[in-house]
């Protein structure tokens, strides 16, 4: 089984989210069960930097079955390899949409690029002219599409097997649907595709140009990251407009839960923290409890309760409720330790708390991963109260690492975070703290939870070792996809 995996960033070489963390892990995890994966990203020079060229580059068609193609600046595609990356890989080379450095996606202002249609068109494009042969070398049996950035390959590629072509399938999966790729109703008349492919059934959205929605339109399978997800965004509250027509294609749609990189994150052979620790030797954690409040700027009390954060700073992750709760959290002795950035107010309002509260407040507004493994692994909990979480990886490292997530019961958070209930206390499945209003006070109360929990040494490290003995590795996940894949080309 040939399978194209289209992403637009990769972890350890270009990096804004959790993405780059799944670009990381499947890849590997469906060759481990026997599929054949090469990736198609776009050259960004984060990534270009670390290519060697396995062979000639082969330059985009400029033309299409049924008329005119993308209109593109030149662009190629080299196939090569990425140091100390096992994935052969596909760049997409058209420096004047991606010899761009930083953020791939917004410009040094913090808005988006300008010309984002044309350069994420050009990645669907890319993709689906793989699918039709232009490496005569390897033709994909599937075109597995991640996130808005791919999203036309499969319009695509239902174009071309609208004139009797032979075409892979297509695997469209939401990270976020919140995330759209909406653009201007001109946009349309430059990608080369068919005019019946605008309106109702294509990619019109209110008037609009939604590459999102050309994805869940003409794609063969859809899937989301958890199963809880994929059931809430066939509702009007979750489904960003668009949940009409994913209930009209609810039989095509399943929920995958994401996975964790357990080489990259495990705090028993994590380089990036201070000390290392496992289930057995928790006082390893005490010491990168003591480096992360230096770190920081935080009073060093070793019986403070440390919340650590992070995470985009967005109301979507319900942060925009902290400021609200931290008043309490540090009267009853707890510490805040915070890496992000995004909202220009929130993190305004982070730095008057750092100020209010000194010794008590800790924040870094920015991101690297070694304050962010520090930041998991000294912290005593790890809040995630998300107002929705397609699937979330935080919480997932937060067990691994003994810190017990205090989420909100939606998206992957309800799937993988056990409430720390009487009962589940009882059935020896309690994992971390769970509320359910996204309101200041259900997040005060679940942090009062947590604060009585913490008084009592016993219980808390039953719960830290009972996260730290769960599994969400990739290959759980790559399994499902796997049979999804075969079923598409037995």
């Amino acid at each position: 089984m040939k399978v194209l995996y289209v992403c637009s960033e990769l972890y350890p070489f270009l990096k804004t989210g959790g993405l780059a963390d799944v670009s990381a892990g499947l890849p590997p995890a469906l060759a481990a069960l026997g599929c054949e994966v090469r990736m198609v990203l776009p050259a960004f020079p984060g990534v270009a930097s670390h290519a060697t060229a396995r062979g000639a580059p082969a330059a985009l068609p400029c033309a299409t079955p049924w008329g005119q193609a993308p209109e593109l600046p030149p662009a190629n595609i080299t196939l090569g390899e990425l140091s100390g990356w096992h994935t052969p890989v596909y760049l997409l080379h058209a420096p004047t949409l991606f010899d761009r450095t930083g953020n791939p996606y917004l410009g040094p202002d913090g808005t988006d690029w300008s010309d984002n249609a044309q350069r994420f068109a050009a990645l669907g494009w890319a993709a689906a002219c793989l699918g039709q042969g232009l490496d005569a070398h390897w033709v994909p049996d599937i075109i597995h599409c991640h996130d808005w950035h791919t999203a036309l390959a499969p319009a695509y590629v239902q174009a071309f097997r609208d004139q009797g072509l032979r075409t892979p399938a297509t695997v469209f999966s939401i990270h976020n649907l919140a995330y759209q790729g909406l653009f201007p109703y001109e946009t349309f008349s430059k990608l080369g595709l068919p005019d019946t492919y605008f309106g109702i059934h294509g990619l019109e959205y209110f008037g609009q140009v939604s590459y999102m929605k050309a994805a869940l339109q003409f794609s063969d399978r859809i899937t989301t990251v958890s199963p809880s997800y994929a059931r809430e965004i066939l509702t009007e509250e979750q489904g960003c407009g668009l949940d009409g027509l994913l209930r009209e294609r609810a039989h095509l749609l399943s929920g995958i839960l994401n996975g964790v990189d357990y080489q990259l994150w495990d705090p028993a052979n994590d380089p990036l923290l201070p000390k290392p620790f496992d289930a057995k030797r928790l006082a390893g954690k005490s010491a990168v409890k003591k480096a992360l409040q230096k770190k920081l700027g935080l009073a060093v009390r070793p019986d403070a309760l440390v919340f650590g954060v992070v995470s985009r700073l967005t109301a979507q992750k319900g942060l925009h409720l902290l400021p609200q709760v931290l008043e309490s959290l540090v009267q009853n002795g707890g510490q805040l330790a915070l890496l992000g950035e995004g909202d220009a107010a929130l993190e305004q309002a982070l730095r008057e708390a750092a100020i209010q509260y000194p010794g008590q407040v800790g924040i870094r507004i920015g991101y690297d991963e070694t304050t962010a493994h520090t930041v998991l692994g000294g912290s005593d909990v790890v809040l995630v109260p998300s107002a929705f979480e397609p699937c979330g990886l935080t919480q997932l490292y937060g067990l691994r690492y003994g810190t017990l997530p205090l989420v909100r019961r939606v998206g992957g958070l309800a799937d993988t975070v056990v409430d720390c209930t009487t009962a589940n206390h009882a059935a020896k499945t309690a994992t971390g703290f769970v509320f359910d209003a996204l309101s200041a006070e259900a997040l005060h109360a679940a942090l009062l939870r947590a604060f009585a929990l913490h008084q009592d040494s016993k219980t808390w490290k039953t719960v830290q070792r009972r996260g730290m003995a769960l599994q969400f590795d990739w290959m759980a996940s790559a399994r499902h996809y796997c049979d999804l894949f075969h079923a598409l080309r037995p």
